[in-house]
């Protein structure tokens, strides 16, 4: 533990010094006016509080894997400090499991899970070993002929959807009735459809369920892994030995993104799913998690200084270059998705004075792209900066190329000793150059030269 110790004050107090610290060595300036930035000291908190809040519930020797979705933060440095914490990886697209390999994550150490897996995917997760979750009845058809074909050390087991319902947003709800996720256990005879899959297939071994993430209360996430444990129980009983050895509760824990404080905890989710699926503890079963949001989000800012400080109508506007690119959610759904803004003065020091009610909009050019509305800030000038707090997952790394703006540069941080904060390259910032390369520019001719028969 560092010296300003695991909470939310001495995350403030780091966040803090390594804004200001950007300033001074440059990272942040006129020429780059984003930044995103990485708490390490904080990362391995939170994966340190996930490891030691399941270890306090499960029984002595029960294996249990932590899966980063990789989703919430595709960047091959964050997944490799993972691996040294001990955490593993669940990935969801080719890309995704190039990240994770490129980060040095073992195939025991990682899980597949998208939705709509190529048979080239499922023939590269089997021959490597990974383990794998069929989302569907016809997916499973063709794993039945990867299995039939060659031999796999890969754990096999089928996604299922409790549906136990949704929380307070629907597009994180992924055990509705209608989610596009798993095999729906109260559609008109697919519990028992899943019961003779085991039954048939011996090499079934893993049972999947993911309840939904931000917005879904313990309650319900709790529900959810109980519902799975009762048919995981089920399928043993009517096969007679424990062929289902490992069940995978997904993630999902949500962020508490009004203020610095973590809640809930790693700690108070698995104690509730201890007093809810108390079973699940006692080591017959392996257990894997796939936690994301929780593990990275507030341990990520990403700041922005301001070019412009305005007026319209009465209301000050402070024009950053922080809007739609970094933070799309936020952007276009802000009710579900707001961010808490920071304000810093040129030098990077938290700025002070009397509060006013302003705007942060980004650079992108339509009306509502907006960091920000309506705001209670001190008033923000020219040079000034702003810093979106608790982006450390789904908003610097996924990126929205809207007026082709540059991906921002990803740095690390730590405390250090001699020279205040000591950062290392995360992401490189995106260059002219690449923009140009992805938007086809090796192609440029390319149209000129295709003519409808006649035109000519």
């Amino acid at each position: 533990m560092d010296e300003y110790g695991n909470s939310g004050e001495g995350r403030a107090t780091r966040r803090d010094e390594a804004v200001r610290a950007a300033v001074e060595q440059g990272l942040l300036g006129p020429d780059s006016p984003i930044v995103g930035l990485l708490d390490v000291t904080g990362i391995r908190e939170s994966a340190a509080e996930l490891r030691a809040a399941f270890a306090e519930v499960t029984a002595p020797g029960t294996p249990v894997l932590h899966a980063f979705a990789v989703k919430a933060t595709p960047l091959v440095p964050v997944l490799r400090l993972l691996r040294e914490e001990g955490i593993g990886a669940e990935v969801a697209s080719p890309g995704e499991l190039a990240l994770a390999r490129a980060a040095g994550l073992s195939p025991d150490r990682t899980v597949l899970d998208s939705p709509a897996k190529t048979p080239a995917e499922l023939r590269e997760a089997l021959a490597l070993g990974i383990a794998v979750n069929a989302d569907n009845p016809q997916e499973l058809d063709r794993i039945d002929g990867l299995v039939r074909s060659a031999v796999s050390r890969s754990p096999l087991g089928i996604r299922v959807n409790p549906q136990v319902g949704g929380g307070s947003i629907g597009a994180t709800s992924t055990a509705t009735a209608t989610s596009k996720f798993g095999v729906a256990l109260r559609d008109e005879g697919a519990r028992e459809w899943v019961v003779r899959a085991y039954l048939d297939r011996p090499w079934l071994s893993r049972l999947h369920a993911h309840t939904g993430s931000q917005g879904i209360p313990l309650s319900l996430m709790a529900q959810g892994v109980a519902e799975t444990y009762a048919l995981a129980e089920e399928i043993n009983r009517r096969i007679g030995r424990p062929q289902i050895d490992t069940i995978d509760i997904g993630g999902g824990l949500p962020v508490n993104f009004a203020s610095d404080a973590t809640a809930p905890t790693y700690a108070e989710y698995a104690r509730a799913l201890r007093e809810a699926v108390p079973g699940l503890f006692d080591g017959r079963y392996g257990l894997v998690t796939e936690f994301g949001r929780s593990l990275l989000a507030k341990h990520g800012t990403i700041v922005a200084r301001v070019e412009y400080a305005k007026s319209a109508g009465g209301r000050a506007v402070a024009v950053t270059h922080a809007g739609v690119q970094v933070a799309t959610r936020t952007v276009y759904v802000p009710g579900s998705w707001p961010l808490r803004i920071t304000a810093y003065d040129g030098k990077g020091r938290p700025k002070s004075g009397p509060e006013v009610v302003q705007d942060v909009a980004g650079p992108a050019c339509f009306a509502g792209d907006l960091l920000a509305e309506g705001r209670a800030l001190p008033l923000l000038d020219q040079g000034d900066y702003v810093a979106a707090l608790d982006t450390g997952a789904y908003y610097f790394a996924h990126h929205y190329a809207y007026n082709s703006l540059a991906r921002p540069g990803v740095y690390g941080f730590v405390p250090d000793r001699a020279t205040g904060v000591r950062f290392a390259t995360v992401r490189d910032p995106q260059t002219l150059a690449s923009i140009v390369a992805e938007s086809g520019g090796a192609h440029a001719g390319a149209l000129t030269t295709l003519h409808t028969p006649g035109s000519r």
